[in-house]
């Protein structure tokens, strides 16, 4: 099955461009720009929405204009409009569990304590939709987890988000033609 929808996840706005919280807009905007498109403000999906071709499939990216616990609200009045099932989208989110530096490939799952997945699933009602967890680490305390995620990383973890984020960018073009396994296999044997 063909990847249509690639959706970062993240929080709108200035001041949150930089925090941990918004690597799903960084590889959404990375993608974009590989591909030369525009994110366009549209009031419909709640959201910013382009298109690109990657290898011969027409994708719509998206970044919701909602805040991250309310990420599903824009995914699914996407998905609505434009027919898309689940499986057929790809979540690219902030994973505190991963090291910063490391990108994994999931099929399907729970939400880990993400707000955003947690939205996202209860909005399309289903939990199998494919996955890039991006590591950002964890601060060591449940209770800074908030606070830590709402921050800049520094100048090292940001190279190695950025480094992850060229690792994925290298195996888009088989996650959208639907080679999961393959683009896994590449991925994460990096």
């Amino acid at each position: 099955m063909a990847i249509k929808l690639i959706v970062g996840l993240g929080n709108p706005g200035k001041d949150y461009q930089s925090h941990r919280h918004n690597v799903g807009f960084w590889f959404c905007d990375a993608l974009a720009n590989l591909y030369s498109a525009t994110f366009k403000k549209e009031a419909k999906f709640f959201g910013y929405v382009t298109q690109v071709t990657i290898a011969g499939v027409s994708v719509r990216l998206l970044k919701p204009g909602t805040f991250m616990n309310r990420s599903g609200q824009s995914i699914q009045a996407l998905a609505k409009f434009y027919q898309l099932e689940a499986n057929e989208m790809l979540v690219v989110h902030d994973e505190l569990d991963l090291d910063a530096g490391v990108a994994r490939l999931k099929a399907e799952g729970g939400h880990g304590g993400h707000n955003g997945l947690r939205d996202t699933i209860k909005a399309l009602d289903t939990k199998v939709f494919y996955r890039l967890r991006l590591g950002i680490g964890h601060p060591g305390n449940k209770e800074q987890v908030a606070d830590y995620v709402l921050h800049s990383p520094n100048k090292s973890e940001l190279e190695h988000i950025q480094n992850a984020m060229i690792d994925s960018l290298q195996v888009i073009e088989e996650v959208v033609k639907g080679n999961i396994d393959q683009a896994m296999k590449n991925l994460h044997t990096k």
